[in-house]
C-alpha cells in the first residue's frame, strides 16, 4: 500500500502541475518534494529512492538547456524539417492574412474568459440608430417582394433611387469620401433588417459593402483611385461588382485560368504599357447593372516589361464598363431570388496599368488582397442576411403558430410543432450571437479569417434548418406563393447562401480547422516559421523553446481533458455567475479536448491530415461550437444576464455541447491509428458520452417564448421590420398577437358552451351571437372573438391566381409589360 500511495502522490503532483501549466522547473521541484515527503510519511524508503532516481533522470536532461538542445532538440529539428509539408505560396498567404482573436484562446485548452468578457459591448452609435429608424425603416416600407421576385425580377426604380440617395452602397466608405463610415455592427444591422423584407434587396446592398471594389480600394487603392471612385461608389453613381469565379475555378480561386499579358499598345497615338486580358467569369452579383468591374486574373510578363519575373501571380484590376471588348452577359436566375447576377467575358481586352488596384506595384498581390478583404466581408454579409431571415422566422412562425388552430387548439400547443419552434428559437439565439460576435471582431480592427468562415458556414446552415422548420409549421400557407407568402422565397433561396462566398462543404472540410489548427494553435505556426531562420544557433534555440513548450502544452491538455472528463466539468474556477459558471466549465473541458486531439492528429498524421477532410471537418465543428457558445455567453453578459433569456441560452448551449461531443466522438472513432484512437477515447471520454441534447421540457419553454410577446422575444426579433404597414404581413401579424392571446381564454369558454349543444346556428358568427344573447359571453368578449377571427383569416388565407397571371410575359407576348419591367 505504501508503494502505491507514494507512486500515486508523485502522479498527482505531476498531474496538478500539468493541469495548472507550471514551468518545468516547478514541476521537477513539486514532484520530487511530494515523492520525498509522502515516501517518508508512509515509510517506503526503497520506493521513494527509485522514484527519485527516475524523476531526476527525466528532469535533469530537460533542465540542462544546452545539453537538451544538442542531444534532444537538434535531432528532432532535423526530423521535423524532413516531415513538415512545405506550405504553398497560396497556403502561406491565406495563413498570414487575417488576425487571431478569441478563437486562439479556445484552441489553447485553457481559455481566458476574462479576455472575452472585458471586450466592449457592441452598440450602435446615435447616428447609426437614427439611420436604422429613418432610411432603413422607410426603405422597408417601400419593399414589395412579390413585385420584385415575380413581376419585375428586379428592384423597382424608386427603390434603386432611394438606396443610392441614402448611401446604402457607401456604409463602409469613410465620410471624407462622402460615405457613411458605419461600424461593422451597423452594417450587419442594416442587412438583417432588409433581409426580413427581401433577400433580393439585402443581397443588392450587401455586395458593394463586402467583397467588392470599395473594400479593395480602401485597403490597397492609390490615392488617385480612391479620390475618383469612392465618392461615386458612395452615392451609387458607380455600381460595383467583383468578378472572381469562372467555369473552371470556383472554390479553387487560385487556379483561375483568366490571364492578363503585359504588353505595349498605341493608345491615342501614345505607346502605352498595359496588359491584354482574356477572361470568362460567371455568378457575378450586380454584373448586369455594374458600371465598374473588379477583376481577378493571373498576370504574365513574357517580355519582362515590369521586371525579371514572368509569372507575376494573381492580380486585381478595376475596369470601367465602357472598356472596349468587355462584355456583360445576360442574367443568371438564381432560384427565383432575382438579385442582379450574371456572367462577364472578354478576349484580348487591352487596359492600361493604371487600372490595377494599387497600381503596378500591387501586381501579383491579388490573392493576399482577396483573402484579407474576404475575411472581413464574409464575417458580415451572409451571416447578417441569414440572421435577419432567422429573426424574421421567429416573428412570423411564432405568431402564426399561435393563430392557426387545428382540433380546437393553437398548433403551437402540439408537441411536434413545439419541437420545430424550439429549433427556430434556439438556433436564432445562437446565430444572432455569432453574427454579433464576428461584427464586433471587425470593429475591434481584427481580420477574423477563422471566425468569418465559422459564421458563414453555421449561419447559412442554420438558415437552411430554420427555413425547413418554418415550412413544416406553416404547411400549405408556406408553399402557396403569392404577395402574402412571407416564407416561400426564403425557402427557395436557401441554397444560394450555401453555395456562395466559399461553398459550405469546402468551408467546413478545408477552411475552419485547416486554417484554425495552424493560425490559432500557440505553437504549430511558430515551429514551422522557425525552419526559415537562417542562423542555425538561433534556429535551434527558437525550436527548442517552442518544442518543449508544445510538449508541455500537449501533456497539460491531456491531463485537463481527462480530469474534467472524470469530474463532468463540475469543479474548478471559472467565469460567469451562479447560472452560467457550469457552462464556462463545459467549454473549458472541450477546449482542452480539442487542443489534445488536434495535437495528436497533426502529430500522428502530419501532412496527410490535410487530405483527411472528414476528420478535419469534425475537429472544425468542435472549434465552431466552442466559438458559437462563447459568443452566446458574451451576448448574455452584454444584455445584463436577463433571466427571461435563459431558456434560449440553455437550449442553444446544450445543442452546441451535444454537437461538440458527437463531433469529437466521430473524429476519435474514425481515426485510422487504432491504439491512438483508444487512448484518446480514455482521455476525452473516460465515462463515455454523457452529454445530452436539449430536453423536451426545455424545448417547450423556448416554443412558449417565441409564441407570445415578451422581452426575450423582442430581443430575439431585434432589427426585424415589424411596422404593421400594408406591405408587411409579418408586422401586422405581430401587432395582432396580443389580441389573439387575450382571446384564447374567451375562446375556451365559448368552446365549452358549444359542446353543450345549446346553440342552434351552424355558422361561427351565428353561434357567437347566440352565446352573447345567452349571457355566455359579454359584449366585449364577443366583439374580441369577432375581431380576432376576422383579422386571423387574412393571415391563414393564401393567394390564388388566374392562369394567365402565372404565364411569363414572354409566353404571352406582352411587349408592353416587358418594356415597363425593363
Amino acid at each position: 500500500m505504501s508503494v502505491i500511495l507514494t507512486l500515486l502522490a508523485a502522479l498527482l503532483a505531476t498531474g496538478a502541475c500539468a493541469y495548472h501549466r507550471t514551468s518545468l522547473r516547478t514541476w521537477a521541484i513539486a514532484t520530487i518534494a511530494t515523492t520525498l515527503v509522502v515516501g517518508l510519511l508512509v515509510h517506503a524508503p526503497w520506493t521513494t529512492a527509485i522514484l527519485l532516481i527516475i524523476e531526476a533522470a527525466i528532469a535533469l536532461p530537460l533542465l540542462l538547456v544546452d545539453f537538451r538542445r544538442r542531444q534532444i532538440s537538434a535531432p528532432l529539428l532535423k526530423l521535423f524539417a524532413s516531415v513538415t509539408p512545405k506550405l504553398s505560396e497560396t497556403e502561406q498567404t491565406a495563413l498570414e492574412a487575417g488576425t487571431v482573436g478569441f478563437e486562439g484562446e479556445l484552441f489553447s485548452g485553457k481559455p481566458d474568459w476574462h479576455e472575452l468578457l472585458k471586450q466592449p459591448k457592441p452598440e450602435l452609435s446615435v447616428e447609426e440608430q437614427a439611420f436604422m429608424d429613418g432610411p432603413v425603416e422607410e426603405l422597408c416600407s417601400m419593399i414589395d417582394d412579390w413585385q420584385i421576385t415575380h413581376e419585375l425580377a428586379d428592384l423597382p426604380p424608386n427603390v434603386w433611387e432611394f438606396i443610392k440617395k441614402h448611401k446604402f452602397f457607401g456604409m463602409i466608405i469613410p465620410k471624407r469620401y462622402n460615405g457613411l463610415e458605419f461600424s461593422a455592427l451597423a452594417h450587419s444591422a442594416v442587412l438583417q433588417k432588409l433581409a426580413t423584407m427581401s433577400a433580393t434587396v439585402a443581397s443588392t446592398v450587401s455586395v458593394p459593402n463586402s467583397l467588392g471594389p470599395a473594400e479593395l480600394l480602401l485597403h490597397y487603392g492609390s490615392e488617385e483611385q480612391k479620390n475618383h471612385y469612392l465618392p461615386r461608389l458612395a452615392v451609387g453613381e458607380e455600381i460595383p461588382c467583383f468578378a472572381l469565379t469562372g467555369p473552371y475555378a470556383g472554390s479553387d480561386a487560385t487556379s483561375i485560368p483568366d490571364v492578363g499579358i503585359v504588353c505595349k499598345q498605341v493608345v491615342d497615338g501614345v505607346e502605352t504599357i498595359g496588359f491584354r486580358l482574356t477572361f470568362d467569369k460567371r455568378y457575378i452579383t450586380l454584373a448586369p447593372v455594374a458600371t465598374v468591374i473588379g477583376l481577378a486574373f493571373r498576370m504574365y510578363d513574357p517580355e519582362h516589361l515590369l521586371g525579371d519575373k514572368e509569372d507575376l501571380g494573381i492580380t486585381l484590376a478595376l475596369l470601367p464598363r465602357s472598356t472596349p471588348g468587355l462584355q456583360i452577359g445576360r442574367r443568371h436566375f438564381p432560384l427565383n431570388v432575382p438579385f442582379q447576377n450574371g456572367p462577364i467575358h472578354g478576349k484580348d481586352v487591352f487596359v492600361p496599368m493604371s487600372t490595377l488596384i494599387g497600381g503596378p506595384q500591387m501586381a501579383g498581390h491579388g490573392w493576399r488582397m482577396l483573402v484579407e478583404v474576404l475575411s472581413v466581408g464574409r464575417a458580415i454579409s451572409l451571416p447578417s442576411n441569414a440572421t435577419g431571415a432567422l429573426r424574421g422566422a421567429v416573428a412570423a412562425v411564432g405568431a402564426y403558430a399561435r393563430m392557426r388552430k387545428q382540433f380546437g387548439l393553437a398548433i403551437a400547443r402540439f408537441e411536434g410543432v413545439e419541437e420545430a419552434l424550439a429549433r427556430i428559437g434556439g438556433l436564432t439565439y445562437a446565430t444572432a450571437a455569432l453574427s454579433r460576435a464576428t461584427a464586433a471582431a471587425v470593429d475591434r480592427g481584427e481580420k477574423p479569417s477563422v471566425p468569418s468562415a465559422i459564421a458563414k458556414y453555421h449561419a447559412t446552415e442554420w438558415g437552411r434548418q430554420v427555413a425547413g422548420d418554418a415550412m413544416d409549421v406553416l404547411g400549405g400557407k408556406g408553399v402557396q406563393l403569392g404577395p402574402n407568402n412571407y416564407a416561400g422565397r426564403a425557402w427557395q433561396g436557401v441554397p444560394i447562401a450555401i453555395t456562395v462566398e466559399g461553398a459550405n462543404i469546402m468551408t467546413r472540410s478545408l477552411m475552419i480547422f485547416g486554417q484554425g489548427a495552424i493560425r490559432c494553435h500557440p505553437y504549430v505556426l511558430k515551429e514551422m516559421q522557425a525552419l526559415s531562420i537562417s542562423d542555425r544557433d538561433e534556429q535551434l534555440k527558437t525550436f527548442d523553446r517552442l518544442l518543449f513548450g508544445h510538449l508541455g502544452f500537449g501533456v497539460s491538455n491531456a491531463v485537463r481533458s481527462f480530469a474534467m472528463g472524470l469530474t463532468g466539468s463540475r469543479i474548478g474556477e471559472s467565469a460567469g455567475d451562479a447560472y452560467t459558471r457550469r457552462y464556462y466549465r463545459k467549454l473549458d473541458r472541450y477546449s482542452a479536448a480539442l487542443a489534445l486531439c488536434a495535437d495528436v492528429f497533426m502529430g500522428v498524421l502530419g501532412g496527410k491530415l490535410k487530405f483527411k477532410e472528414k476528420l478535419s471537418a469534425r475537429l472544425g465543428d468542435v472549434l465552431s461550437y466552442l466559438y458559437i457558445a462563447s459568443s452566446m455567453l458574451k451576448r448574455y453578459e452584454d444584455t445584463g444576464r436577463p433571466e427571461a433569456d435563459r431558456p434560449l441560452l440553455a437550449w442553444a448551449f446544450h445543442q452546441c455541447v451535444w454537437n461538440m461531443q458527437m463531433a469529437l466522438d466521430g473524429a476519435i472513432r474514425n481515426f485510422p491509428v487504432r491504439p491512438v484512437s483508444w487512448l484518446l477515447r480514455v482521455l476525452v471520454f473516460p465515462f463515455g458520452r454523457r452529454e445530452v441534447p436539449p430536453s423536451d421540457r426545455l424545448g417547450r419553454r423556448v416554443a412558449a417564448l417565441i409564441t407570445a410577446p415578451s422581452e426575450a422575444r423582442d430581443r430575439l426579433m431585434e432589427w426585424v421590420y415589424l411596422t404593421p404597414t400594408a406591405n408587411n404581413t409579418v408586422g401586422r401579424m405581430n401587432a395582432l398577437l396580443p389580441d389573439v392571446i387575450a382571446a384564447e381564454p374567451v375562446d375556451r369558454k365559448f368552446g365549452k358552451a358549444l359542446k353543450t349543444g345549446q346553440f342552434k346556428s351552424h355558422d361561427y358568427l351565428g353561434q357567437l351571437a347566440e352565446a352573447e344573447q345567452a349571457g355566455v359571453l359579454d359584449a366585449s368578449e364577443a366583439a374580441l372573438l369577432r375581431r380576432v377571427r376576422e383579422a386571423v383569416f387574412e393571415f391563414i388565407s393564401v393567394d390564388d391566381f388566374d392562369s394567365e397571371e402565372l404565364r411569363s410575359a414572354v409566353t404571352r407576348g406582352d411587349k408592353h409589360k416587358l418594356a415597363d419591367a425593363a
